[in-house]
């Protein structure tokens, strides 16, 4: 069975909608028994159902409040795909991935994470609104080979052009990705000034770039 099949993706999505957090967990509880990629799930399923339902809300079919909820079964999910994520076997290479300041929409930012860990990486995620000095400090200490930034609301870029000077600034040679929904709208141009810094589109080529390392 797989995510990508219309069927269990629109089995999946209505249940979201409806809010039905234990239907949903037992659909993604199937897809893990019958061995699922990692990779699928998250794309296929809950990039793919949170990508639709920020559209819907876009076109007022549905309410701020079915968003939020269908975001918090969502990341509420991820947890049962914890234990394939954290069984790989782990190098001593590092990531830190944050949401920038005034940035709330963290499930991106969350998967990318996972990703890192499901890659043999250790993901340090810092989670939504992260304040700047605090990331600083977190990048000094961690001392990671790549930091991964999220922006998932265009409006909030200079909080993340403000993010790359600092880090850039303090640490000329650190590695940077950014992505998230944002770059939907434009941005990624800015980013020329930053030698050091990659726009990734997608966990794909996310786990490419992880890979090549």
């Amino acid at each position: 069975m797989e995510p990508t099949t219309d069927s269990v993706y629109r089995r999946y999505l209505a249940c979201l909608l409806k809010g039905d957090r234990t239907q949903c967990s037992e659909i993604v509880a199937e897809l893990l028994e019958a061995k699922t990629d990692v990779k699928e799930l998250y794309t296929g399923l809950f990039q793919r159902s949170m990508y639709e339902v920020g559209e819907l809300w876009e076109r007022h079919k549905i309410s701020v409040a079915v968003e939020h909820l269908a975001t918090a079964i969502t990341e509420s999910l991820l947890s049962l795909v914890y234990p394939a994520v954290f069984s790989a076997p782990h190098t001593n290479r590092s990531g830190v991935i944050a949401c920038v300041a005034n940035e709330y929409h963290q499930i991106g930012a969350k998967m990318v994470a996972d990703l890192f860990e499901l890659n043999g990486w250790h993901g340090y995620f810092l989670g939504a609104n992260m304040p700047l000095g605090d990331l600083i400090r977190m990048i000094a200490d961690k001392k990671p080979e790549m930091v991964g930034l999220s922006l998932a609301v265009y409006s909030n870029m200079p909080s993340l052009l403000k993010v790359l000077d600092a880090v850039t600034s303090a640490s000329p040679e650190q590695r940077i990705l950014v992505g998230g929904q944002a770059f939907r709208w434009g941005g990624s141009g800015a980013l020329g000034e930053y030698s050091n810094t990659v726009y990734v589109s997608s966990l794909s080529e996310l786990e490419a770039l992880l890979r090549e390392a």
